[in-house]
């Protein structure tokens, strides 16, 4: 993990940054509450051999980039394997059975980082005066500077909407100043790919420019009346939400609860609660992205998936009929089944080896298509049918299998 470290840090033992993570995962802990407990828990200072300490043993940005480091080096999958090693050992988890139960949650994590509601042309400005920043700071010129020799001069102005000086309630007016700030984006954009061309191909340039360009693309469509870009209506599909963290989404919980984060999904042995396999998806993901990789870990550690238990979002993923092929099982949650004040389709009997679908009056047809529509003749006098169904006589109580 340590073949490139990077110069000017002091070094910190990474087996006591490791202690710290187990630590602070077991308690749920953020990277600052985790430092602060460093200094204030003797329990802390004892397993991290640093009793009496008066300053932290490392900061928090420390912290994290060991992180960073453990996953980009697959080692984050290592702590989990240890894990079940140790289970082994202590006959937590016996032998490697062909058929295990396993449960597959997933839960919705939201995200620290600030999403962005301000106007595009707002978002376009911040972008650009952070581009700015950074390219003055490698020439060691001042922002105003760098604004005036790359025809930019919005970017200086601490309100875009006071600088441009529109009626933004006017559309066309409107179109006009967006369209204007962008003309100065890219002018900044060109200015800065001639002045340092060596520099734009790596950090700070590179990142600001690309995260510059990417809300740009997603807020902007061609103008259909010509005059070159215009502000898209609607929005745009994988919408980047944050400008300081790429990766977080917009996700839904439900059509009506939305969140902004990312869905984190877990695979535990139902025998012994053990975890056995974890990741991370972004928020607009559907869960069945996440099965695949869930299960090669499983294998991966020598176990097979026998039955499945799990939330309705996995249910659409190749693994499941895998799993049913071999004769597994699976486990999930059925759907809610709404009928305002009239029986719902919960009140029916559905033989699907059979084929049969049996009505609270004791009716039963048989299902042919997916829906099924019973006799009329045995509906209309039937003494439930105000409490089935709102049909018109002659119309018997349909089901959507």
């Amino acid at each position: 993990m340590y073949r490139d470290t990077g110069a000017g840090k002091d070094p910190v033992p990474p087996a006591q940054m490791a202690m710290a993570l187990l630590l602070q995962g077991y308690l749920g802990l953020s990277d600052g509450d985790a430092l602060e407990a460093t200094l204030l828990d003797l329990r802390w200072q004892l397993v991290l051999d640093c009793l009496g300490a008066t300053d932290p043993p490392f900061s928090q940005g420390t912290l994290q980039g060991f992180r960073e480091r453990l996953i980009a080096h697959d080692m984050d999958r290592r702590v989990l394997e240890r894990t079940v090693e140790l289970a082994k050992r202590t006959r937590e988890l016996i032998g490697r059975s062909y058929r295990k139960h396993w449960g597959w949650p997933s839960t919705r994590l939201r995200s620290r980082g600030p999403v962005e509601s301000r106007t595009p042309s707002t978002c376009w400005r911040m972008r650009g005066s952070k581009l700015v920043e950074s390219a003055a700071a490698l020439l060691h010129w001042s922002p105003e500077r760098v604004c005036q020799e790359a025809g930019a001069p919005l970017l200086l102005a601490p309100s875009i909407k006071a600088a441009l000086d529109r009626d933004w309630s006017d559309p066309a007016q409107k179109a006009s100043a967006a369209k204007r700030l962008v003309i100065e984006l890219e002018n900044l954009k060109d200015w800065i790919a001639a002045k340092l061309p060596e520099e734009l191909k790596k950090p700070p340039l590179l990142e600001d420019v690309a995260t510059l360009n990417q809300i740009m693309d997603q807020d902007l469509e061609p103008d259909p009346g010509g005059g070159g870009m215009k502000i898209r209506k609607g929005v745009a599909e994988d919408r980047r939400v944050s400008v300081e963290d790429p990766e977080m989404r917009h996700g839904r919980k439900s059509k009506t609860k939305r969140f902004n984060g990312f869905k984190r999904h877990i695979a535990t042995d139902l025998d012994s609660g053990l975890i056995l396999s974890g990741a991370i998806t972004a928020a607009n993901q559907p869960e069945e992205s996440a099965a695949r990789d869930l299960a090669e870990d499983i294998v991966r550690q020598g176990f097979s998936v026998g039955d499945l238990h799990l939330d309705r979002g996995y249910i659409k993923s190749p693994l499941v009929d895998e799993i049913l092929g071999r004769g597994g099982e699976i486990v999930c949650r059925p759907w809610v089944a709404h009928n305002g004040k009239a029986f719902s389709k919960a009140a029916f009997k559905l033989n699907m080896r059979d084929l049969t679908i049996t009505c609270p009056a004791g009716e039963s047809e048989r299902i042919r298509s997916s829906v099924v529509e019973f006799d009329p003749d045995a509906c209309d006098p039937c003494p439930l049918r105000a409490k089935c169904t709102t049909a018109e006589m002659g119309s018997g109580r349909t089901v959507n299998i």
